[in-house]
């Protein structure tokens, strides 16, 4: 999405292809790298055990092997096809997540915002990736990620939360877990989501049309919050969860066919 609201409608479609196959693999490598740290508490979690670390199908020393060969392709691809920005971002994002995030799960509920920075990256990149320039374009793309994901990791992690104990593992924002206090936080930062989704048409990177969508999208995002306030439920956070994977692909689709 990052890539081609910054590209416009001049972009090249062969180095789009590249541009996704390097996002592609820099994603792989970060989540295998998560999977072998977390190969012990996987094995705690009904949502995890079965992956192929915890069960053995894949060793560490392979899946160790395989996060390095998708790492550095991704990079290379990043520097040779675009510019250093790009592979520096790219190279920040898996280790902000591989060696930061998912080591800091089990200690403290920051870890959710430390993680938010490498998910947020991505459509930042892009943009970067197509226009080597910084600027505060890149910059509303991110702070739109960054604030989804609050709602949606917390949702998760509501829904989530016995099986998360098993494994020592705290996202929740409060020490009580699901509690009023966690829906109030959850409403907060989904707030911010509002404001933010027109910033892409007064930056004039897109048109009014999607800033209308986006604000559709985000009045309802927002009442969902609303309800889990309310009920305080695992039902109210799951239909959060499900809003948060709704929002994005309708508001990130908006702003391209807005903009192509």
């Amino acid at each position: 999405m990052g890539y081609i609201l910054g590209g416009g409608k001049s972009m090249d479609w062969t180095l789009f292809g590249i541009f996704a196959l390097g996002g592609m693999c820099l994603t792989g490598a970060s989540n295998i790298l998560n999977q072998v740290y977390e190969k012990d508490s996987d094995k705690l979690m009904d949502r995890t055990k079965k992956r192929p670390v915890p069960t053995g199908s894949v060793s560490v020393p392979e899946a160790i092997f395989l996060a390095s060969v998708l790492g550095a392709l991704s990079i290379f691809l990043f520097a040779e096809y675009f510019n250093f920005k790009t592979a520096i971002l790219g190279f920040a994002s898996l280790v902000l997540y591989a060696f930061a995030y998912t080591p800091l799960k089990t200690k403290t509920p920051l870890a959710v915002f430390v993680g938010a920075i490498p998910g947020a990256l991505p459509p930042m990149i892009g943009w970067i990736a197509a226009t080597d320039k910084f600027g505060w374009e890149p910059g509303i793309l991110f702070g739109i990620q960054f604030f989804w994901q609050l709602p949606h990791y917390w949702a998760i992690a509501w829904v989530l939360d016995e099986d998360y104990q098993k494994a020592g593992i705290r996202l929740l924002p409060n020490a009580g877990g699901r509690t009023s206090e966690t829906a109030f936080q959850i409403m907060i930062y989904t707030l911010f989501l509002i404001p933010l989704g027109f910033m892409p048409y007064f930056l004039g990177m897109t048109g009014i049309t999607s800033a209308i969508v986006t604000l559709i999208a985000g009045i309802l995002f927002l009442a969902q919050t609303f309800y889990l306030m309310k009920e305080c439920s695992k039902r109210a956070a799951l239909l959060i969860m499900f809003g948060s994977f709704l929002y994005l692909p309708i508001v990130q689709i908006a702003f391209v066919l807005d903009k192509v």
